[in-house]
This record gives C-alpha cells, structure tokens and sequence, in this order.
C-alpha cells in the first residue's frame, strides 16, 4: 500500500482507492465464528485476554451476514455440510474462508474409519486460508488471520 502524504496548505493524502478499500477491509475482518469440535476452544483462547485478536481489527460477530470471514474449526460431518454452506451463501461479498484444524482441513483422524465425516471443507466451500495442527494453537489461527489480511490487501475490487 502506497500513501503519499502532502503538507501544502493543510494537508492531504494521496492514494488508490483500491489501496484504500483494500486497507479498510483488512483492518476490520469480522468472522463468523463456526467452532464444530476441539478446535473451537483454541479460537475462543485466541479472542481472550491472552492474544487479543482485537488489536488485529477482528471482532466476532454471531450472524452470517454481519460477517464477512467464516472460520470452520472442527470435524465436519456430512449432516453439518449443508448448513455451513447455508451460512456461506448468506454471508455478503467480499467473502472469505479460515480452515482451522486438520479435521476440517482433510478430515482429520476421523474420515477412515468413519463414513459421516467429510473429507475437507474445501469440498462443500472454497477455502482461503488453512491453519494446520490437531488442535492448532491460538498462535497459527493470528497467523491465518495476517495471512488471510495479506491476501485481501493484493485484491484489486475496481477492476472486478
């Protein structure tokens, strides 16, 4: 992102508005929060007190269409696929997906010996980011995040 800053007669701020929808965007990613199994309690550690994911501009909304990140953390079981595709389609575009935890990364442990679990969210909704580990720590689901700003900051809306 590029600012050029002026100071002639009071002052203004130059930039592309891609720049700057882009950098609104990212400061401000309100998630959905989906937490399905074990996982779910790593992300609500990484709201806490401890890391405070508010600095970070996320603040958690309870409704799809406040929302404009999904996080899935979780098994995913067939029974549950339709609803969280219910929940994507209801959210407003620009939209964006976290898969947080190998179960709903690829099914996890569960996916052999079981035939109720999907193998991977990324076969009901696309997904953006993935945050890896069983259960991941609060630590890889801020990186998804900045990883997930990063990629939103490269989006070009005007030309699209």
């Amino acid at each position: 992102m590029s600012l050029e800053i002026k100071n002639d007669n009071g002052g203004f701020v130059i930039t592309k508005m891609d720049d700057l929808l882009n950098w609104a965007r990212l400061s401000s990613l309100w998630p959905m929060s989906f937490g399905i199994a074990c996982c779910a309690i790593e992300m609500m550690g990484s709201m806490a007190s401890t890391y405070d994911l508010d600095r970070f501009g996320v603040f958690p909304r309870p409704s799809p269409r406040q929302s404009d990140v999904i996080i899935i953390a979780g098994t995913v079981t067939f029974k549950m696929a339709e609803r969280i595709r219910r929940l994507y389609e209801q959210m407003p575009e620009p939209r964006y997906v976290i898969s947080m935890g190998s179960c709903s990364n690829c099914g996890g442990p569960y996916w052999q010996h079981g035939y109720h679990v999907v193998k991977g969210v990324d076969r009901i909704i696309p997904v953006d980011v993935y945050v890896q580990g069983c259960p991941p720590r609060p630590e890889s689901l801020i990186g998804g995040i900045l990883e997930l700003q990063k990629k939103i900051e490269q989006e070009s809306l005007l030309n699209s």
